[in-house]
């Protein structure tokens, strides 16, 4: 073997070609056929992926109605049974006032002691519910609570409550039925009696 005879597998191999993208579109000088297909293989991925995002989307779509229906469920539920526990604790007032009514020959006295009992039972209910009394004598007129239903001269500041006709209440602030309330006005003033004219 000559000198000048080459090892051919000493010789530098041709860069490989890049492996083409299936995202990027065809090179402008690639072959007709090249770029057919790689533009067959962008569609083909490109509606895969819109098929998987509606996919997502019906998905998504149909989490949102389940979170809707089960809120307007809870919704429901919590408007007929959220005085369930109000109503367990009034269940004891309510037994209290069923004996009371059963015993015979009851005195005033012992009647008396049996109402005041089942007064004492329904304000604790009220105090573990956050119920409040408003029963508001000598207090300024409050329009927010109160409910002035009489003005009466009085020797009082004015707007001040003199009476109170019914009592009101709240429920953690609010009010659940204003104090029917009467208030007081300024006196008029007095009148001298008029003198006949002289004859």
């Amino acid at each position: 073997m000559s000198e000048t005879t080459q090892n051919p597998a000493a010789e530098p191999l041709p860069a490989a070609a890049p492996a083409a993208d299936a995202t990027q579109a065809p090179a402008a000088g690639a072959p007709a056929e090249n770029r057919q297909e790689a533009m067959e293989t962008l569609l083909a991925n490109a509606n895969a992926k819109a098929a998987e995002n509606y996919d997502n989307y019906l998905r998504a779509k149909a989490e949102m109605e389940n979170i809707r229906r089960r809120s307007a469920e809870d919704v429901l539920k919590a408007n007929k049974f959220g005085i369930e526990k109000m109503a367990e604790a009034l269940l004891a007032v309510k037994d209290s006032m069923d004996a009371a009514l059963k015993v015979e020959n009851t005195s005033v006295e012992s009647f008396k002691t049996g109402v005041e009992l089942t007064a004492r039972q329904l304000t604790q209910v009220f105090e573990k519910f956050s119920i409040v009394e408003v029963s508001p004598a000598g207090e300024k007129f409050d329009p927010t609570r109160h409910q002035a239903i009489a003005a009466i001269e009085s020797d009082q500041p004015a707007n001040t409550v003199i009476d109170v006709m019914q009592k009101g209440y709240l429920l953690h602030e609010r009010v659940l039925r204003p104090a029917l309330v009467a208030v007081a006005k300024a006196k008029a003033p007095a009148t001298e009696p008029e003198t006949p004219p002289a004859a």
